[in-house]
């Protein structure tokens, strides 16, 4: 049983053998692919053969096997309630940065670029999988509407199991759901592709909360707002700059479907990588389990003390809470609850309605789609120095009037979209770049900002469980966006009519947050969590525990 840095495995072994059944599962999808070079990879209508089915079923197997070694005995039970963790983490809000801070954020930073370009592919595997199957637009819409649906549940599924079995287990769990999903890749049918793309979608959903969740427990209170911000904007960027830049170099010689391939390289990767990631210690402390937290406090240079229970400021979670979820819409939670809600909502119909059918757009438009990809990547890789100004108005300005802004700016860029509707007729095509970038800024920042916020506005019992709901509604957008746009284009082709759809909630969220928002700004976690709505003083500091 290893502890060492927070987490428990009930058995290593299977652990490990569940991770090799789920690898040797997808490598024996393969040959299929492999034969069908001489095709052009095209795998539509082959017959399923032998070797895949026992490969399904070596995933399946093995991951049943993985989560019995991995999840601690009993971490699925509700915990029992307590007054309150008699050790305070005194100095971790104004610690300063250490070597081990930062070997963390370099590794979730891994995670988050992998986990935003597992959906962000979706828009560059539409147009092949639409083509090689001969389908409709609205009918490869439910490609994007299966996987969104899976991250949609996965949110909420993973948000609740991180506050129940621990932020860095379900890490680890998620990541080894990425490496058998990559088979929707090589799926014969498009019915069998739906699926394992919603299955895909299920881990894809899990991996952002948990990543979130324990970046704001372990990050000083003084430098948690730029660096968290900064952190999901680069890795936002980053995720859809790797999702274009795979979709430019290898679609064009080994079909669309390898794109969905990466899934295994990737998701091994932060299965070796996580041997770097500690637990948090909040959630450590939040369950009793002190000693693991102490160790982990330590490595960070966190010194512990140890005051009445009375003056703990955030307490353990009552019997009489019931379901972490509806807890989150009871008062004093309900409104920031339904704010940040809202905001990823809108946020959500942007992302996987706008940006998602882009590039089926440009090339129902004669772009092709190789240019329409550089031209993507392009943008993106312009917007980048954007996330080092959303960090610092988040961190040293305002986090609530900042997500406000970033809001208003994707607005007005998707009403701009809406009028000058570029490209139509072969006219306008040079305001399409600039365009994308200014939508990228303002939805990149507001996307960088949605999480972290999430994060620091609710207490560590809930923390994972306010995540996964905020991240749900990032996605639920794309359940309805898809076939809503799909239908839209078939009637009003172009950017003119969606750019006024997806304008509208934009703007209802940026209001909400005006009337419903928290300022977060050089708080503790514990103020922020049993603070009212109204915003604070700009001369606020944080408070010392015990002060």
């Amino acid at each position: 049983m290893s502890t060492h840095t927070g987490v428990a495995l009930r058995h290593a072994g299977a652990f490990w053998a569940g991770v090799a059944m789920v690898s040797a599962g997808v490598l024996a999808h393969l040959p299929e692919f492999v034969a069908a070079s001489s095709m052009g990879y095209r795998m539509a209508g082959m017959p399923m053969s032998a070797l895949m089915t026992a490969g399904m079923l070596l995933i399946v197997v093995g991951l049943a096997l993985a989560a019995f070694g991995l999840i601690p005995a009993g971490s699925l039970r509700k915990p029992a309630a307590t007054a309150g963790s008699p050790v305070l983490l005194r100095t971790m809000d104004d610690a300063p940065l250490t070597r081990q801070h930062w070997g963390l954020l370099f590794v979730l930073g891994i995670a988050l670029v992998i986990d935003v370009m597992k959906p962000a592919t979706l828009g560059f595997v539409v147009p092949g999988l639409k083509a090689e199957y001969g389908i409709t637009t609205g009918q490869a819409a439910l490609l994007p509407m299966a996987a969104l649906t899976g991250t949609t549940i996965g949110s909420l599924i993973w948000g609740i199991l991180a506050d129940r079995m621990g932020r860095r287990a379900a890490i680890l769990l998620a990541s080894l759901l990425f490496v058998g999903t990559s088979i929707c890749g090589f799926m014969p049918s498009f019915g069998w592709n739906l699926f394992m793309c919603f299955m895909m979608g299920t881990s894809a959903g899990g991996m952002l909360p948990i990543v979130y969740a324990l970046m704001t427990e372990s990050m000083p209170a003084k430098k948690r707002g730029w660096l968290v911000v900064l952190h999901g904007g680069l890795g936002t960027v980053a995720g859809y700059l790797l999702a274009a830049g795979l979709a430019a170099l290898l679609e064009p010689h080994f079909s669309w479907r390898v794109l969905w391939f990466m899934g295994l390289p990737t998701g091994i990767l932060l299965l070796v990588l996580n041997r770097w990631i500690p637990e948090s210690p909040r959630f450590l402390l939040e369950h009793g389990r002190v000693e693991e937290a102490e160790h982990v406090l330590r490595r960070f240079g966190v010194i512990l003390t140890h005051q009445a229970p009375a003056e703990t400021r955030e307490t353990a979670p009552a019997p009489e809470e019931g379901f972490k979820l509806f807890a989150l819409f009871r008062p004093p939670l309900r409104l920031r609850t339904l704010t940040v809600g809202m905001y990823a909502f809108g946020w959500s119909l942007v992302n996987w309605g706008f940006l998602t059918f882009t590039p089926t757009i440009l090339q129902d438009r004669g772009v092709a789609a190789a240019s329409a990809s550089r031209m993507l990547f392009w943008s993106a890789l312009i917007a980048v120095p954007a996330t080092v100004l959303v960090a610092y108005l988040y961190g040293y300005w305002s986090s609530r009037k900042s997500m406000m802004l970033f809001a208003g700016l994707t607005a007005a860029t998707l009403l701009l979209f809406a009028v000058v509707d570029p490209g139509a007729g072969g006219e306008r095509t040079s305001m399409l770049m600039p365009l994308m970038v200014l939508l990228l800024v303002g939805s990149g920042g507001v996307i960088s900002m949605l999480s972290p916020y999430t994060a620091e506005v609710y207490p560590t019992r809930l923390r994972g469980t306010g995540s996964g709901f905020s991240a749900g509604c990032s996605k639920v957008g794309g359940i309805l966006a898809p076939p809503m746009i799909a239908l839209t284009l078939l009637h009003f082709p172009g950017f003119a009519v969606i750019g006024l759809v997806t304008a509208a909630p934009v703007l209802l969220s940026t209001l909400m947050l005006a009337v419903g928002g928290v300022e977060t700004r050089d708080r503790r976690l514990e103020d922020v969590s049993d603070a009212p709505p109204p915003e604070p003083s700009p001369e606020r500091q944080p408070a010392l525990a015990g002060d």
